[in-house]
């Protein structure tokens, strides 16, 4: 009898007296049942979980790499951070100090007067303290020519310190006599400069040690610094 009439002539209620060849082939079936759904549950899932392993591997030998080189370079990066900072404090030494601030503003207003232009506001405001320099803003309201302004601006750069003047709500305009008031001096090349300009200069050691106290004191959470003791009057014991 073949296996396939084995298969057909089967007693579902006697198990036991099956052929040996149908026993053999259902339980080849179980085993096979049961290795894949164990693969499906456990190893399919462990299989994923490798593969980001692996690419998480990648990415942290990329990251190595990547601090390994700076590690290396470290000493190359130190240095060109201090030569960086060398060059900037030789930069801002090129801008006037406090004591030449005064001086800086006369020449500025000299460079106006020899120009040509007439000044009729220049009014030096109140300094604003930054990290590393402070800030001079000036209300300017001159009128003169374009070429002008052209030869004010030329002055200004030729002066022996580094001046920095930057411009904020500045108008230039044609000049225009008041309403009701004659035209004289007020030609048709005549243009009027208003607004703010801000020129700067560096700070002492001591100043940006001063800024440097304000920040930190201005953090949330920072302590006030502790005021020191009142001496007892003379006399009180």
């Amino acid at each position: 009898m073949s296996f396939l009439d084995d298969l057909r002539n089967l007693d579902r209620h006697n198990v036991g007296g099956w052929p040996k060849s149908v026993k053999v082939f259902f339980a080849t079936i179980i085993v096979v049942l049961i290795l894949f759904f164990g693969w499906y549950l456990q190893i399919s899932g462990q299989q994923e979980e490798l593969e980001n392993l692996r690419r998480k591997e990648v990415t942290l030998k990329k990251d190595f790499s990547d601090k390994q080189a700076k590690v290396v370079n470290l000493e190359a990066y130190r240095k060109q951070l201090d030569d960086m900072k060398e060059m900037l404090q030789t930069m801002l030494r090129q801008l006037p100090s406090k004591t030449e601030m005064p001086d800086l503003l006369n020449d500025i207003s000299d460079a106006a007067l020899g120009a040509g232009i007439e000044t009729q506001l220049f009014q030096p405001g109140a300094e604003v303290m930054k990290d590393f320099y402070a800030e001079k803003p000036i209300q300017l309201k001159m009128l003169g020519t374009y070429h002008q302004f052209g030869n004010f601006i030329s002055s200004v750069a030729a002066l022996p310190r580094v001046v920095i003047l930057t411009m904020h709500d500045v108008s230039l305009r044609p000049a225009a006599p008041a309403q009701g008031a004659p035209a004289k001096g007020v030609g048709p090349e005549q243009l009027m400069l208003e607004g703010t300009v801000k020129t700067y200069r560096y700070l002492d050691d001591e100043e940006a040690a001063a800024v440097q106290r304000a920040a930190e004191a201005a953090k949330p959470g920072a302590k006030a610094p502790a005021k020191p003791a009142a001496k007892p009057a003379a006399g009180e014991h």
